[in-house]
């Protein structure tokens, strides 16, 4: 057939052959043939677990980490209680300043894992929303650049990440996006906000008081507020710091739950189709038809079901060849008695 549809044996214009319409089953989709779990990337998805692991064991540390800082909290809290009903002496002061050694300590200690946490926490969630890309293509409200971008920039950061997991949520259930189980990602979401927010009116009134017992040079009496200000601002920060580590417990297993949910999803393959010989036999949709000519019958079908006049073609021409050489072979030139 040449470049213009016109047969190159016959001279006459050939027109396209009908789609065939493919019955789509509904959720879940039969799993692929030979599928694997983590032997992907199948159809674009990526689900190697090496990121997934270094998170998972990066974020236990963190929580580890977190619980050092609670204890270098109490240390400092005691400290001032020292002071409080001991006065400043030095034994006092030397309290102090260990304590205040060892929170700076495993508070460097902290910044370095957060920092690291949140490269390989980035890099996940940036391969999650390409994966859900895949899987429900042109269902995202942002683009996948926001996945890395929206952790970072002040005031979206508060609601962008969440509605682009949402949004990878409900591409990645396998039973569809009804499904999709955001129980445990709210809950972690909500409790990462509120720890933050305790966390900086604490570190707030921390520094203030700091401040004042620096700038100030009297008698423990006339610090004495500053210092039971200080003591209360120890108590939120600490309070914010129990609930970064029940916020970082709920943000390991929201990770091993997408993961879950991403490597059943792309189990199910997204392009399994039924085989098109298990098809009722009836009339093809007009809609799928060139020009909007009515549907022409597929090959093999009965003769009775083909019509008895075929409707007019584009060009003037009959469909597969000129007038008075019969039904044409659909896939090639010649009748249809292959």
């Amino acid at each position: 057939m040449g470049h213009d549809g016109r047969c190159a044996a016959c001279g006459a214009y050939q027109q396209p052959a009908a789609p065939m319409a493919a019955a789509v089953p509904p959720y879940p989709y039969p799993a692929a043939p030979g599928a694997m779990p983590g032997a992907m990337p199948v159809g674009g998805v990526d689900l190697r677990r090496g990121v997934r692991i270094s998170l998972t064991v990066l974020l236990s540390v963190a929580m580890a980490v977190l619980l050092l800082l609670i204890a270098a909290r109490g240390q400092q809290r005691e400290a001032v209680d020292a002071l409080l009903h001991d006065g400043v002496t030095s034994a006092t002061l030397d309290k102090a300043d260990d304590a205040d050694g060892f929170y700076a300590a495993m508070l460097f200690v902290y910044v370095l894992t957060l920092a690291a946490t949140a490269v390989l926490w980035v890099i996940w969630f940036r391969r999650m929303r390409l994966n859900a890309e895949a899987f429900a293509p042109g269902t995202h409200r942002f683009g996948s650049g926001w996945a890395v971008g929206s952790w970072f920039t002040p005031v979206v950061n508060l609601w962008f990440p969440k509605q682009m997991a949402n949004d990878i949520y409900r591409a990645s259930a396998p039973a569809g996006p009804q499904s999709a189980p955001k129980g445990l990602l709210n809950a972690w979401w909500v409790l990462w906000l509120v720890a933050g927010g305790i966390s900086m009116v604490g570190n707030l009134m921390y520094s203030v008081a700091e401040r004042k017992l620096k700038t100030r040079h009297t008698s423990l009496d006339s610090v004495r507020d500053d210092i039971e200000t200080l003591k209360t601002a120890l108590s939120i920060s600490t309070l914010a710091l129990l609930l970064y580590v029940v916020a970082a417990l709920l943000a390991l297993l929201v990770v091993r739950q997408l993961t879950r949910m991403q490597e059943q999803r792309a189990l199910a393959g997204p392009q399994a189709v039924p085989p098109m010989g298990g098809m009722p036999m009836g009339a093809m949709p007009a809609a799928g038809m060139p020009y909007g000519a009515p549907a022409a019958p597929a090959a093999g079908w009965l003769p009775q079901q083909q019509p008895q006049q075929p409707p007019a073609q584009p060009y003037g021409q009959p469909p597969y060849g000129p007038p008075g050489t019969g039904p044409q072979n659909p896939f090639g030139n010649g009748t249809q008695g292959y």
